[in-house]
């Protein structure tokens, strides 16, 4: 993914300040955004993506307890000597392509959890005056061509806003921001509406943006004026729809697999799925795969109560040691000490 489309977009907005609450206890003191995913953690998969696409300023809006995304792009001269002095030198040359020599980094604090509206906002003065790529890191896309870089190619015919849709279940529309759009089967529309999280009794369509945008700068006047929306937060949805009122933005169908990984389901077949495809692992990690009993993991029944109990079931009771038939606690005692297990 590390082949660069040549855009005119240079700076990639990475809204990393969420706690990651549906993570907990692993996210209590660690950034979501820093879960590995086979060898590399969320958010330099993103910073790939968005490198990929053409970005050379990232910009991370942070917030409590993300030191480790800061550390994680900077330069550790200690851990490549050692290396180095021991001889690993492709783990030496992992390490430097973290972040290439073109690329610089900004973070940025966001003062309160206003909202990823206001994450965005927050990115003002380093953009500027430029259109922009937004990356959701909990949304893993995988492509032969980066997403964000298929996205700079609409803006590029376009040169409106786009943002990166996906179908998604009728029920899950209360999950995300819904459009409606000029043509239903197209791979690029135009957006006619958008909603933040309907429910799917009032939802316009369950076309849904999937944490992938490219926006003008001319948001950022709206993301200032709009106000508090859903969850008394500022909405980049609500932002979006007012930026519609005055120039077009764009759905694009990308193509790609899409993890949320933003849930525990969606981080696990990311890792699953990323595992087979690794150059040096997926062989044998198929192979293990193949061989793994399924059924072992499964929880076992419960045990039928005795008769007299009414019908219902019972937990197995634990195991001890009986009294031998001539009454002998020394012998029973000496039969708990041989059980397995005990001490």
């Amino acid at each position: 993914m590390r082949t660069r489309f040549k855009s005119a977009i240079r700076t990639a907005v990475f809204p990393v300040a969420g706690r990651g609450t549906r993570f907990l206890p692993a996210t209590k003191a660690s950034p979501k955004e820093m879960l590995p995913v086979v060898d590399k953690p969320l958010i330099q998969y993103a910073v790939e993506e968005a490198l990929a696409a053409g970005a050379q300023r990232l910009v991370f809006i942070t917030g409590a307890s993300k030191r480790a995304i800061e550390d994680h792009f900077d330069s550790d001269q200690e851990l490549e000597l050692t290396l180095k002095q021991q001889g690993k030198s492709d783990l030496l040359n992992q390490l430097r392509s973290v972040l290439p020599s073109y690329a610089s980094c900004i973070y940025i604090r966001q003062p309160a959890p206003l909202g990823l509206g206001h994450a965005v906002l927050c990115a003002q003065p380093a953009v500027g005056a430029e259109p922009f790529f937004v990356h959701l890191a909990d949304d893993l896309i995988r492509s032969d061509v980066a997403c964000l870089a298929q996205m700079a190619q609409v803006y590029e015919s376009r040169h409106s806003s786009v943002l990166g849709v996906q179908v998604v279940p009728r029920q899950d529309t209360e999950k995300y921001g819904i459009v409606a759009v000029d043509g239903d089967r197209a791979v690029t529309s135009r957006v006619r509406s958008i909603i933040e999280k309907p429910k799917p009794a009032v939802a316009p369509s369950n076309l849904a943006v999937v944490g992938r945008y490219v926006l003008t700068p001319a948001i950022f006047e709206h993301l200032e004026s709009i106000g508090s929306g859903a969850g008394g937060e500022i909405q980049l949805t609500d932002g979006i729809a007012a930026l519609m009122r005055e120039e077009a933005v764009y759905a694009y169908r990308f193509s790609g697999k899409r993890y949320d990984c933003g849930s525990k389901l969606g981080y696990l077949q990311a890792t699953v799925e990323y595992a087979l495809g690794h150059a040096e692992l997926g062989r044998g990690f198929r192979k293990y795969l193949q061989g793994l009993d399924l059924s072992a993991g499964a929880p076992a029944p419960a045990r039928p109560a005795a008769a007299g109990n009414g019908g219902a079931l019972t937990a197995a009771k634990p195991w001890r040691a009986r009294r031998p038939p001539d009454g002998s606690r020394g012998s029973a005692r000496r039969a708990l000490r041989r059980s397995p297990g005990t001490r």
